[in-house]
């Protein structure tokens, strides 16, 4: 009896996007899925997301090079074709450290799972070896296209808006940067550890990392790859991973006062929650969250409890309407970090330059604009609403803060600039907070308002 071939790494990897191709879902939901269907436990897991990312980072580059070894017009393949001949090439252009036949023969392999037939696989297989016969042929990543064009490897909607909004350089610079792979980035507790202790723990692990460029309790470890879980005082709640720009947010929260009631409106799965319980430690602050996702709030529970066992935070699961609605106090500050298009961390989820449309921008403004008139009536006189996202879009961001004060004219604009770190400050435009991607730095917009 002949066995079924075993589902590894490269078939978890076509399949996600296969199924990101039918459902333009989160790429992370798909792929846990089909993580346990497959039984992928560590290295195989990490080398599946590095193909998935590094795909979804290349898509239209690779698409570039299989058209010059392929007769058949692409949109014509079979979908697991299509993106098994796109996996291949990653690995063989990008993967070093993979041998050329392993990457051909294991992704060849990956089509006898689903059963296609022989000529499918020798096809693939005929394809990515003249791939590695004519390397000298490709172009490189970024080069010209046969119209003249760079291949940005985002969609012409959001290059276009881009060009608009920060002109053509700007726009060539983000898509560069959105096509790399980001550090990794961590948060220190400073409730447990400190970032030199940390440093020097990760040092003697022989683990390389540094002091991050922007945020005081930043570390980044450029070259690691493996599983967070692994690293040095994980389970000790040592850090949390969270990019610089998100780091910088809870600063304008400041400043906290003794006592004082905080809320986390849109908690998610806690970073800020817990950089909040981080930086108003000294106050005793009674900080409530909102979430109401229950995906998220598994996670905001564990995050929670790893980094501060005794966090005393009070946990609403619900939409942030519905605890207004319910809530008899007010609160002295309250943080916004808004569902939004997600713009600025296409870096670090490259799947959302493809499942975003032009048209989606609306939606979340609308969204946004509710909450943001939702925290108003939760918010004491002389506090202050900090509204924040990771999008780089006007309509979300700059624009939605001038029409929310137009309407609200007991609120103003506070200036981001002195409650940020020295070397941050440089990020601030007109008073908002608002990096684009860049180092270790994700995009993001953070606008400080202060009610009379």
């Amino acid at each position: 009896m002949t066995r079924s071939p075993r589902k590894t790494a490269r078939f978890a990897a076509i399949e996600t996007l296969c199924r990101l191709q039918r459902n333009p879902l989160p790429v992370t939901l798909l792929f846990e899925e089909l993580a346990e269907e497959c039984a992928l436990l560590g290295t195989d897991r990490h080398l599946a997301m590095n193909l998935i990312y590094g795909v979804l980072r290349q898509r239209q580059y690779l698409d570039a090079c299989l058209s010059l070894f392929c007769r058949q017009p692409l949109k014509k393949l079979h979908p697991f074709v299509h993106q098994a001949l796109a996996v291949g090439l990653y690995q063989l252009l990008f993967l070093d450290r993979i041998p050329e036949s392993a990457a051909v023969n294991e992704t060849v392999n990956a089509l006898k799972v689903v059963r296609l037939p022989e000529r499918l696989q020798g096809f693939v297989n005929g394809v990515l070896r003249a791939t590695v016969r004519g390397r000298a042929r490709l172009p490189a990543p970024g080069a010209p296209d046969s119209s003249g064009e760079p291949v940005l490897n985002h969609p012409d909607w959001l290059t276009q808006r881009w060009e608009r909004n920060f002109g053509r350089e700007e726009m060539l610079r983000i898509c560069a940067c959105n096509n790399s792979r980001p550090p990794l980035v961590l948060r220190v507790n400073p409730l447990a550890t400190s970032p030199d202790a940390f440093l020097a723990r990760l040092r003697e692990a022989d683990i390389t990392a540094r002091a991050g460029d922007l945020a005081p309790a930043a570390v980044l470890l450029p070259g690691y790859h493996g599983p967070v879980q692994d690293l040095p005082g994980f389970g000790e709640g040592h850090f949390q991973v969270q990019d610089e720009s998100a780091q910088l947010v809870c600063h304008l929260l400041a400043p906290f006062l003794q006592g004082g009631k905080l809320l986390d409106a849109c908690a998610g799965l806690g970073g800020k929650t817990g950089h909040i319980l981080e930086l108003a430690a000294d106050v005793r602050a009674d900080l409530c969250a909102v979430e109401p996702d229950r995906r998220r709030l598994v996670h905001l529970r564990e995050n929670l409890a790893r980094l501060h066992p005794r966090n005393g935070v009070t946990i609403h699961p619900c939409t942030l309407l519905e605890f207004s609605r319910e809530c008899t106090g007010r609160f002295d500050t309250i943080l916004i970090d808004a569902p939004c298009s997600g713009t600025g961390v296409i870096r670090r989820h490259p799947d959302i330059r493809w499942n975003r449309q032009s048209a989606d921008i609306p939606e979340y403004r609308k969204t946004q604009r509710q909450l943001l008139d939702q925290a108003a009536g939760l918010l004491l006189p002389g506090g202050a609403l900090v509204y924040a996202t990771c999008s780089l879009e006007p309509e979300e961001n700059d624009e939605l803060v001038a029409g929310f004060l137009h309407d609200h004219p007991d609120f103003r604009l506070s200036d981001c600039t002195p409650l940020l770190p020295v070397a941050a400050r440089k990020l601030v435009r007109n008073g908002f907070f608002q990096p684009h991607p860049s180092g270790s730095a994700d995009g993001f917009f953070a606008a400080r308002l202060a009610r009379h």
